[in-house]
């Protein structure tokens, strides 16, 4: 049984749905899912799971993400990128190179954001943007980011500089909407500011170098296979023969070397275990001076078997951004 992860490069006008659904066509199976979500707009790292690999992107979704973007300073519009209508708009012919800097360094560190009212978060129910297209008045509750990375790499002054372009590189933790920073950035400026580009170039350790087209995976589906993907992902720990069987039975050994400290393993963030031949054998969390699996993964013609006293619950929003 193909499992895996697929690091596509998604394509400007495609949801991460209609990606879903070709990567479904593309492998044979039903079981294909992906760890974050990125609007129709934008394009770039979208990571896709198969079969049992999509047990990994629960842990996917929480890492860092990096994007490049185009920010216009002088126009508001009701989605906060280039998609929506222009609701606003003020010349910002008079904003200096160094009120920029300013404005992107006071959006840098650690912040509270409001999200787009055109987000897909949840209010009573119901999809943010589906109330908003229904002509409703939404007010989402700010919440905390963390802009590791803002970087301004280069300024265009268009139509007389009556519009600024901004290009940016932004390193941020999960759940931040770059759309929100483009907003955010133009309300501090006195200019309004939306989104008119956006690029994932990063999500946790895979990157724009590893992504294919669609096309590109049409012609030969490159799949990163699961110990591969493990690796990269979260910390290692070797097992002996004796523990991978073991931990293959569902069975606790002995906790890793990390164990007591801040680095323990734990069932949010829990360790790769390996077999002396490579091969990825479970996700452990360290309890005490043991280690219990979170999740065994069983040979290749078996369903991986979640520990039912320590697995994590799947992530149950996929954040863009």
């Amino acid at each position: 049984m193909l499992s895996g992860l697929v690091i596509v490069d998604k394509p400007q006008g495609w949801t991460s749905h209609d990606v879903v659904g070709r990567m479904r066509r593309l492998a044979g199976t039903r079981k294909v899912g992906h760890a974050g979500t990125l609007d129709p707009m934008a394009t770039g790292v979208l990571v896709v799971g198969i079969n049992k690999a999509t047990r990994l992107l629960t842990y996917i979704v929480g890492t860092s993400k990096t994007y490049t973007a185009t920010i216009r300073l002088g126009e508001t519009t009701l989605t906060d990128d280039a998609e929506g209508e222009v609701t606003a708009a003020s010349s910002a012919a008079a904003v200096e190179d160094d009120a920029i800097a300013a404005g992107v360094a006071a959006l840098t560190g650690e912040i509270r954001q409001v999200p787009s009212s055109v987000s897909a978060i949840k209010v009573n129910g119901e999809r943010s943007y589906a109330r908003v297209r229904a002509g409703e008045e939404v007010k989402l509750a700010a919440r905390p980011v963390t802009i590791h990375r803002f970087e301004v790499h280069g300024i265009r002054r268009v139509d007389g500089g009556r519009v600024v372009d901004v290009d940016v590189t932004v390193e941020c933790s999960s759940g931040t909407y770059i759309r929100a920073l483009a907003r955010d950035l133009g309300e501090a400026l006195g200019t309004g500011g939306h989104l008119t580009a956006l690029r994932r170039t990063k999500v946790g350790p895979y990157s724009i170098e590893q992504a294919r087209t669609l096309e590109q995976l049409a012609e030969e589906l490159e799949v990163l296979e699961m110990s591969q993907a493990a690796r990269a992902l979260m910390p290692n720990r070797e097992l002996s023969d004796e523990e991978a069987t073991e931990i293959s039975f569902g069975r606790r050994i002995a906790a890793g070397p990390g164990a007591g400290t801040p680095e323990a393993a734990t069932p949010e963030k829990p360790a790769a275990a390996f077999s002396p031949a490579g091969e990825l054998v479970a996700l452990l969390a360290d309890a005490g001076s043991f280690a219990k699996p979170v999740l065994v993964f069983a040979p290749d013609n078996e369903k991986p078997r979640p520990d039912p006293q320590t697995a994590a619950k799947p992530a149950t929003e996929k954040q863009a951004r």
